[in-house]
């Protein structure tokens, strides 16, 4: 019986011992320029945008403070600091949409926040999670720009 908990445990051993090999696509010049763990993942905070409690009858000023949030979603992507935005379908939570921000405190989210004239107007209210996500996600923006016809 000793012999086979010994087999055993050596066996498992083994294959938890080979489970860990190191990936040979690993590339660490570009995993440490995108500040990834030995998982190839890093900390990010996920915005949830609400409706705002500012109900803004001017047309004009609504449209307007929504550009300025267009804007800034780009000006945002342009320095790397915004990964992932988007709007969500009608729901019944009022959430209208997504950013996922490479920023690794909700105070450095808050911080970008506050540049985003809807959610300053409150338009939008903001609701923030810390998010373990793949660090290579930031590369894909690249790609973004040659699959889009048009610019906001």
């Amino acid at each position: 019986m000793k012999t086979f908990f010994t087999t055993f445990g050596l066996l498992v051993f083994v294959l938890f011992a080979n489970a860990q090999k190191e990936n040979p696509k690993y590339n660490k010049m570009l995993a440490d320029s995108l500040g990834a763990d030995k998982y190839g993942m890093k900390m990010y905070t996920l915005v949830i945008l609400k409706t705002g409690k500012t109900d803004l009858a001017d047309k004009a000023k609504r449209d307007s403070l929504f550009r300025g949030h267009l804007s800034n979603i780009g000006r945002l992507a342009d320095v790397g600091k915004l990964i992932v935005a988007g709007p969500l379908k009608k729901n019944n939570n009022n959430y209208e949409g997504i950013f996922i921000l490479n920023v690794q405190t909700d105070a450095e989210a808050m911080e970008l926040l506050q540049t985003d004239p809807a959610i300053r107007a409150k338009l939008l209210d903001v609701e923030l999670f810390q998010w373990y996500g793949s660090a290579a996600l930031p590369l894909y923006l690249n790609f973004h720009n040659s699959v889009k016809k048009i610019d906001f």
